[in-house]
């Protein structure tokens, strides 16, 4: 499997695009404000054909670029139906400062709209996308429609003493020693700990996490460090 990403935006929000080799079909994970040009030239760097954009929720850090990346290959946008209303709206979900930043950064001209094509996708979905097999699992908390995605992905080195054996796209759901904020418009703290326990908690040790923000690392590393995961095994 094929994996590059970037940091985009103010946000630093990071961007997926994934592929099972150079010159294949690819699918785009969460293209947020800034991510555009950066998708444009790691498609082009690595003979790319983008076919679809995959959100792990809707905040505006994540979804800003999914109308023009999509229009610009023809590519299909998934996302769970409990945040598709923030594909239109996104500021709905966010805090005020966001509302001044967004002015800034657009001049106070930004609109939103859905892709042509919009696909649902629930607890339990196993989505076939250029040769790429994710698993959706649904962890709310952040919002109300937070997905991690699962893949198989083999590696014998991640600087992990774990053999991984599988990836994880973790959204803003987990990040490297710290967990999605829940005081968003939309968050919800107890759903957040819920999803903790049933949802991340189980993923095995040889979980490669990479999450929407920061740097990437691994379940058995989080288990062990994250001062959120270890009051939940408390």
């Amino acid at each position: 499997m094929f994996i590059a990403s970037f940091p985009a935006g103010p946000w630093q929000t990071n961007c997926y695009v994934v592929a099972t080799q150079p010159g294949a079909e690819c699918l785009i994970l969460d293209p947020g404000v800034g991510a555009a040009d950066g998708v444009r030239e790691l498609v082009a760097e690595h003979r790319l054909k983008p076919v679809a954009v995959v959100l792990t929720h809707g905040h505006l850090d994540h979804m800003f670029a999914v109308a023009p990346v999509c229009g610009s290959y023809d590519a299909t946008c998934w996302i769970h139906p409990d945040d598709r209303a923030l594909l239109t709206d996104p500021l709905r979900a966010m805090g005020a400062e966001t509302h001044h930043l967004l002015a800034q950064l657009t001049g106070g001209t930004s609109t939103f709209a859905e892709p042509d094509d919009v696909r649902e996708l629930v607890d339990g979905s196993v989505l076939e996308i250029a040769g790429v097999t994710l698993d959706a699992i649904h962890a709310p908390g952040h919002t109300a429609g937070s997905v991690m995605y699962r893949s198989d992905y083999p590696l014998t080195s991640l600087g992990a003493d774990t053999e991984i054996d599988q990836v994880v796209f973790s959204g803003d759901v987990l990040f490297a020693g710290s967990i999605g904020r829940t005081d968003l418009p939309g968050g919800d703290q107890v759903a957040m700990l819920r999803s903790l326990k049933d949802k991340v908690l189980p993923l095995p040790d040889s979980a490669a996490v990479l999450p929407g923000h920061g740097p990437q690392t691994t379940m058995a590393h989080e288990r062990a460090t994250n001062p959120y995961l270890r009051a939940r095994l408390g």
